[in-house]
Formats: C-alpha cells, structure tokens, sequence
C-alpha cells in the first residue's frame, strides 16, 4: 500500500513527527508510457494505473501543508481518519487524474508530463467539494462524515482555501507555468459560475415560467463539472507538449464528458444503490435538488403532481417512481450518451496518439456505466 502523507500524523492543534517523504515505503511507480496490454483489463486498471502514477506526487504535495491542514486533506482523499489515524476509504475513481496523465500520453508524451496536472487539478476538485459540501449542506460522502462534519464549517473553509492555494503553486513551479495558471484559472471561474447557478436554481419555482429549464440545467453542469474535466486532459496535453487544436478538443471532450457525468450522478442520486454510492436512497429528491431527470419530469403531464410531492418534501419512494414513469430517467441517460457522442467526436478530429486515445475512449463507458 502507498504510504500516507507526512502530515497524517498530525492532531487537530499539535503535531507529531512524521517520516520522512524519502524514508516512506512508496508503491513501484508504473511503466510511464502507455501499455497497450492495460486495455485488456478495461476502465478501472486505467484509473489504477494513473492513480498509481500521480499518488505519490500528490501525498508529497499535500505534504507541504500546516499539519492540521494536511490532515484535513488527507481525510478528505481517504487517506485517514480524524485525528490522523491511517485508513483505506475510497477516495474516488480519479478520472480526473486518469485525464490529466492520458492528455499527457495522447500528446505523446510520457505519462509523468501530466502529473503536475493532475496533481493541480485533483487538489482543486477537493477544494471544490470541501466548499461544495458546506453550500449543500451535505452530511455525508463516500459513506462517512464530510469534512465540515467532521472538523468544522471553519476549518474545513481553511483547508479548502489551502488546496486551491497549493494548485496554484503546484503549477506555477513547472516551466510554462502562468499559462497553466491561466488555464486552470478559467476553469475555476468556469466552476464557480456553475455553483452559483446551481446554487440560485434552488430558490425557483418548481413549475411555471420561471422554473429551471433542461437548456440551463445542461450550462451549469458543463461549468460546474466539465470545466474541471475538460481542464484536466487539456493541461496534461498541454504540459505534453500538444497544440492550441489538440489541447482545445481535449478540453472540449472533457467538458462534454462532465455533463455526462453529471447527468449520471443525477440518476444514482435518485435510484442509485446506497452501497455504491454512500448516499441514502432518493437522496436528492430529500434534498430537493434541480436535477435533470427531475427537470425533463416537471415537464410531462404529471409535472404538477411530481413538484407538489417534491415541495412536501413527502413520500420520496413515489415522487421517484412518477420520475421515472414520465421519462426523467431514461432522458436523463439518452442526454448521457449524447454527450459521449460529442466527446467521441471531438477526439476523432485532433490526431493523438494511439494507445492514449484508446484509454481516453475507455473512460467513455465507465462514465454512463457507473451501476445506473
């Protein structure tokens, strides 16, 4: 097992002494360059070996931090348990870190060109979830305590504000670096546009013409999720060595492939096994969240009758099966893979190189597969 991050040892105020990064037991690091033979074992042995190569980059990032911080961090990525304790959680499938390093390797380059992207991109998604967390209100991720639960609102809005900072950093030290900042910028701006949106669409009405449109839920979800996914391939390329064209249509492919994504976790916040998802059933129905099954559904004959039992917040189990008996969910899924199309097409038209691009279409089915 990879070893924990320095700063896992550390308590809420104090601070133990760790190991030192070079005296810790490292997992061997994978064949850098693209292995056609990895495809044989599909989707997740491409997610591993990506994690592979980026997690020890990412424990000795995250390493740098204030101890309690750093806890915080690893907590967040399932490294520990409160108070340091060392742990195996999920952490997440890293396909961000996976897009990074094939946006590297699809450039031609070897995969570790794409680690400080995929460093900088996976600290900025944890940000992102730490803060989005707080705004939602979320108790809960991955079947334990969020961080804000768990530590704070305060702290977990420190360690938040840390991750960014360290992405920043993370980027700015590679050459060519303020081009990447740049880059990584945008997506940010692309990403906080996307949660005020999400976050305004709460306070509109459930029907009438004010309600939140399928046209406005698929913008949010692009900026909110597809901007982090169509940074993380771009950068990789881009520290790869790739094009303006090539990095623009990985971009591209990236933010198309997070509103499929989005759209997909929409359908397992509703119907989705709380066993695989470490969230309760209708979940999102509870929380009443605009999503898009839900917003194709208040469109439908039964419209009214789905936004009265969403209101009254009552009977989650029924308003579920209305759901589904008026097309929310199986629109929900042909909207996924029109998605998916548009990302096959955007990878079609740069030239890339041949084993990447074949890990990067493999991601493909993982993403409107994921147990729907």
């Amino acid at each position: 097992m990879t070893a924990l991050p320095t700063t896992v040892g550390a308590t809420r105020r104090g601070t133990t002494t760790a190991t030192p990064p070079a005296a810790q037991a490292r997992t061997a690091r994978p064949s850098e360059r693209h292995d056609p033979a990895a495809d044989a074992g599909g989707t997740p042995r491409v997610l591993d070996r990506c994690r592979a190569l980026v997690r020890p980059a990412l424990e000795e990032t995250v390493g740098r931090l204030h101890p309690w911080i750093g806890e915080m961090a690893a907590y967040s990525f399932g490294w520990c348990e409160v108070g340091g304790a060392p742990t195996v959680t999920s952490g997440g499938k890293g396909v961000r870190q996976a897009l990074a390093v094939l946006g590297a390797e699809a450039a031609g380059a070897p995969g570790r060109a794409g680690v400080a992207a995929a460093v900088a991109v996976e600290l900025v998604h944890a940000f992102s979830l730490l803060h989005d967390d707080i705004m939602d209100g979320d108790a809960d991720r991955r079947g334990r305590p969020t961080v804000w639960k768990a530590y704070g609102t305060g702290p977990a809005v420190l360690a938040g504000d840390a991750l960014f900072a360290l992405a920043v950093e993370t980027l700015a030290a590679r050459p060519g670096g303020a081009g990447a900042v740049r880059t990584l910028s945008v997506a940010l701006g692309d990403l906080v546009r996307g949660q005020a949106d999400d976050l305004l669409f709460a306070d509109r009405p459930w029907t009438g013409p004010e309600r939140v449109r399928p046209d406005e839920y698929r913008a949010m979800a692009e900026h909110k999720t597809g901007a982090l996914l169509g940074c993380a391939a771009g950068l990789g390329a881009v520290l790869g060595g790739a094009g303006p064209e090539t990095v623009a249509a990985l971009d591209r492919a990236g933010r198309h492939l997070g509103v499929a994504f989005q759209i997909v976790d929409d359908v397992l916040g509703i119907w989705g096994d709380p066993r695989l998802t470490g969230k309760p059933v209708h979940g999102d129905l509870r929380e009443r969240k605009r999503t898009f099954p839900v917003l194709v559904a208040l469109g439908s004959p039964t419209g009214d009758r789905i936004a009265a039992l969403l209101e009254s917040g009552a009977a989650p189990g029924t308003a579920a099966a209305l759901i589904e008996e008026a097309g929310g969910r199986s629109a929900a899924m042909a909207e996924a893979r029109r998605h998916i199309t548009a990302v096959e097409s955007a990878l079609a038209g740069v030239p890339l190189a041949p084993g990447a691009a074949g890990e990067l279409r493999s991601l493909l089915a993982y993403v409107v597969r994921r147990d729907v």
